[in-house]
């Protein structure tokens, strides 16, 4: 199958066989953390010291929380910095929505926080306007992702942020970009930028700081374990998805590239790198039979027909060590609640996460037992984790180095949003195979009833 960054791929990999004396081992042990270290919010008290000044980007549901999911950065924040934390910038053209926001919180406990935050509708504006007490610690990046990841004007945060304050750390939500695929490159020099000036750069991949897929690490890593394959499958409730956007591949991306990505990035965290030439992919199309949908909250007419999603899309891959992946994304149930799991295969052991996003659950098979052990993990929080690291980690505070660790860095983000970006491509040229070989049929058959029975 063709890919769009063959010599990327091929170049890739010779770099990280130069680079270690395991060829193909490396890509696979990715940053971990004990999880006994993964603390509860309620079970942690605000780390004592001067005032922490932060910037926040974004005024939506990703920052301030919604009845939509369990996000809600300002909220994980407020409770990790206490009364050091000082907003000194809320940062977004709707301007209204900022307002909002901020004033629900200045009429909250966390009052000191808020009260002499100001709102801008660009970032320009906060750079023309600031004081230097205002300069801040940490910046967190919660904007719509087609507003990011780039360095083109408008959608180049990044690098504004870059240039304007060197070596401040930056929290950046997943994916870190949507946009044409011929812009990947120009989104790795933004990874590559951000690499060569040094900023601390985390981005919100928060499965990965689950203690259920902590616990996954320890087991392989305590026992010297390659993973041999990862399966991982998605369905969500998509009655409750009522945003037209969602629907349309052309302002989502795709359900793979919006909602599959951390399903893809759980995936490169235990198999390592993905051979992007590998990657196969099939769909399940909205024009097909087994693709109509009964409860979809809005008139999808509205959008143009090669614009709305696939119903399931199925993909497979090699990972760089010879390991073999695969994901199953499907836009099939109503109700309310997703259906997710995430199982990794290694040499006598099966462990499988279900359930990760409200409350995990963790089945071990061990060697010598063919029974499985079940481990539930019902006062997680990975969203906390994820904040209290990237702070933990500015502060070095931590006396021990694997205390606080940062588990995807932007260089790493960008290779996942690539490898979504190689399954939906996959999945649209299987899909545009097969529409042909059916008009060629369609085709040849016409001839025939034209042309007559054959003698």
């Amino acid at each position: 199958m063709s890919s769009r960054r063959p010599s990327s791929n091929i170049e890739r990999r010779l770099s990280e066989r130069r680079n270690s004396d395991r060829p193909g081992l490396m890509g696979s042990r990715r940053p971990s953390i004990d999880p006994s270290r993964l603390v509860p919010m309620g079970m942690t008290s605000a780390n004592l010291g001067d005032t922490f000044n932060v910037v926040f980007i974004g005024a939506g549901n990703i920052m301030f929380g919604s009845d939509e999911g369990p996000w809600n950065h300002s909220f994980r924040l407020e409770h990790k910095l206490g009364p050091r934390l000082k907003v000194v910038a809320l940062i977004d053209p709707a301007v209204d929505r900022a307002t909002a926001v901020l004033q629900k919180k200045c009429e909250s406990f966390v009052v000191s926080a808020y009260q002499d935050t100001r709102i801008f509708k660009t970032f320009e504006d906060f750079i023309k306007n600031m004081s230097p007490r205002d300069r801040p610690r940490a910046i967190i990046i919660g904007s719509p992702p087609m507003f990011r990841g780039t360095t083109n004007p408008g959608r180049d945060i990044e690098m504004q942020i870059l240039q304007h304050f060197p070596g401040v750390p930056m929290f950046v939500e997943k994916p870190i970009a949507t946009g044409p695929e011929t812009e990947l490159d120009n989104t790795f020099q933004v990874a590559k930028a951000i690499a060569d000036s040094g900023t601390l750069c985390s981005v919100g991949y928060m499965l990965r700081y689950l203690k259920a897929v902590q616990k996954m690490k320890q087991i392989l890593n305590d026992n010297n374990l390659q993973v041999m394959s990862t399966i991982a499958r998605y369905a969500c409730a998509y009655e409750s998805i009522a945003k037209p956007d969602w629907w349309d591949s052309a302002k989502s991306f795709g359900p793979i590239i919006e909602q599959g990505t951390h399903f893809c990035d759980l995936s490169r965290y235990f198999g390592g790198e993905v051979d992007i030439d590998s990657v196969q992919a099939h769909s399940l199309g909205w024009d097909e039979p087994a693709g109509k949908l009964s409860k979809i909250k809005f008139d999808e007419n509205v959008i143009p027909p090669e614009r709305r999603i696939p119903r399931v899309t199925a993909a497979n891959w090699k990972y760089d060590n010879g390991a073999v992946g695969s994901f199953v994304h499907i836009v099939g149930l109503q109700g309310k609640n997703y259906s997710c799991e995430f199982e990794v295969f290694a040499d006598g052991y099966s462990m499988k996460l279900v359930n990760p996003y409200v409350s995990p659950v963790l089945y071990i098979r061990k060697p010598g037992d063919d029974d499985e052990t079940t481990i539930r993990f019902g006062d997680d929080d990975p969203f906390f984790s994820e904040i209290s690291n990237f702070i933990d980690t500015i502060e070095d505070i931590e006396d021990d180095p694997e205390g606080a660790q940062i588990l995807s860095n932007y260089e790493d983000a960008v290779k996942t949003y690539e490898f979504t970006w190689a399954i939906r491509r996959a999945a649209e040229e299987s899909r545009a195979a097969r529409l042909k070989a059916e008009a060629e049929v369609e085709a040849a058959l016409a001839l025939e009833a034209q042309s007559g029975p054959k003698a």
